[in-house]
């Protein structure tokens, strides 16, 4: 079997696909960095690339949480980014300042990283029916850690956003949309044509006006690096705790990790840990 996790699809000279395909579910983890580095190193020094589009090729699944089976020595020998920052959060505050035009087009589960990764890019649309949104860290004992706090209140307010994080559960694409989380929330048989045809359209556009007009967007509303860093580093510390572990033992003895309920309907099952 292949251990290509991540496809990158150059569809024009000016438009890409990124498109993430980790069965069953598109867990993320230590093998999914390199490969998406090297494919964000491409998209930072492309001199003619002007908009990149992420999705997934796993059914029901964007992107869901971080590799809890992966040995922890996997994650921790990975190297620190250009930023010197620790390579997932170092990966999201590049994706945020390339100068290029990024979408996330969302069908299915984004959630814990998947979050994550739709934050850090410039706009976000979903499906309408089939999306789901959130983080659950909370929940199983977990501090997030790709800095979706120094994100989300950004878009949302702090009164929301301390609902996604504290309440740890799941938030379909009607209210994601409601609450500011994504740009649109499409019906899903609209989603590809709407989000096709808008990174076309942003494709067809000077290169130099799109770049000027994102930095001082960036300006006002990107978090700094320091925000990003300090929340991988308390991440890591908490995942580290008795009580995390007691609970993320009880979510992998359920089925966390595999196809089924515990994965589709994570925001349920972590709202029952503190029961046993």
């Amino acid at each position: 079997m292949s251990n290509k996790l991540v496809f990158l699809t150059k569809e024009s000279p000016v438009l890409w696909r990124v498109t993430f395909n980790n069965p069953p579910v598109n867990i993320f983890g230590p093998k999914t960095i390199p490969q998406l580095n090297e494919i964000l190193s491409q998209i930072e020094s492309d001199e003619q690339l002007k908009v990149v589009v992420f999705d997934s090729a796993i059914d029901g699944f964007f992107m869901t949480h971080y590799d809890f089976l992966s040995p922890a020595e996997e994650t921790n020998s990975l190297p620190p980014g250009p930023t010197g920052l620790l390579p997932w959060p170092d990966m999201l505050v590049r994706l945020s300042r390339a100068p290029v035009v990024s979408i996330a087009k969302i069908r299915g589960r984004a959630t814990g990283c998947g979050s994550e990764l739709a934050l850090a890019c410039d706009m976000r649309f979903a499906s309408r029916e089939k999306t789901i949104m959130g983080h659950f860290e909370v929940g199983a004992g977990i501090v997030p850690g790709g800095a979706p706090m120094a994100r989300l209140p950004r878009l949302i307010g702090r009164g929301r956003a301390m609902e996604v994080f504290m309440g740890a559960d799941d938030i379909p694409g009607d209210l994601v949309e409601r609450y500011g989380y994504v740009n649109r929330s499409l019906p899903d048989a609209e989603l590809d044509a709407f989000v096709d045809l808008l990174a076309k359209r942003i494709a067809s556009f000077d290169k130099q006006a799109l770049c000027d007009t994102k930095r001082f967007v960036d300006v006002a509303s990107l978090p700094s690096d320091y925000e990003a860093g300090a929340e991988m580093v308390v991440c890591y510390a908490s995942i580290g705790r008795p009580e995390t572990q007691r609970r993320i033992k009880l979510l992998l003895d359920r089925g966390l990790h595999k196809a089924g309920d515990v994965e589709t309907r994570l925001g349920y099952h972590v709202g029952q840990l503190g029961k046993e």
